[in-house]
């Protein structure tokens, strides 16, 4: 199925950037394109797009009040939204994953990230780039309490706890790959790998997995 996207940012060159990168891929389409929040909610209510592309700081209603009309815990038939911004600020990330954000990622990630982030947050997912989750953790990981003892069995191989120990230093997939001298490819099925057999829904919850339990440190 084609996905459908709406594109809100108030600079026009970001903007006609990310329709550009959208529109060449063959499983998603630019349902619409706007400058800011408001126009956002409005569009999206009457286009019914499968995902939105917010910005943060924009005109007239900035991205975090558009995401809360749009997808937060009170709207009927929320929209799936995957803010993109410049600024990786703890009270942006936060507010808008309170917001019902179903994704976070930052202006300067690769364009396949991106697209990634479209895919992921379609299906209802969640997403967080990884240089927020890097912040993240070296914020809070002292703060979260490892679990009595060290689990006995992990149901990891080692080259499955060794890729889930760099996801928990923060790293990416092409950094990972690059550590372990393997494709990104093959990082990706490491990944959903360690998520199936964990029961985890994201990169997120596994670096919390990894250090309640002791695999890192």
């Amino acid at each position: 199925m084609t996905i459908r996207v709406l594109v809100c940012d108030d600079q026009v060159l970001v903007r006609t950037g990310l329709v550009t990168i959208i529109d060449a891929q063959p499983d998603l389409e630019v349902a619409g394109e706007c400058e800011d929040g408001q126009t956002a909610v409005d569009l999206a209510r009457a286009l019914d797009p499968d995902v939105v592309v917010m910005d943060v700081r924009m005109p007239v209603l900035d991205g975090i009040a558009a995401t809360r009309l749009l997808a937060g815990a009170d709207v009927p038939r929320p929209v799936k939204v995957l803010v993109v911004t410049t600024f990786n600020l703890d009270e942006y990330v936060y507010q808008a994953l309170r917001a019902g954000a179903g994704g976070f990622l930052l202006k300067d990630s690769p364009p396949d990230r991106l697209l990634h982030g479209i895919r992921t947050v379609a299906t209802g997912a969640a997403l967080l780039d990884p240089a927020v989750t890097r912040e993240l953790v070296g914020r809070f990981a002292t703060r979260i309490r490892p679990a009595e003892g060290r689990p006995r069995n992990v149901p990891l191989t080692p080259r499955e706890l060794e890729v889930l120990r760099l996801v928990a230093d923060g790293l990416s997939n092409n950094e990972i790959a690059g550590t372990l001298v393997i494709s990104p490819e093959t990082v990706k099925t490491f990944v959903s790998r360690i998520l199936t057999k964990l029961g985890l829904r994201d990169r997120v919850q596994a670096v919390i997995y990894a250090y309640r339990h002791g695999l890192v440190t």
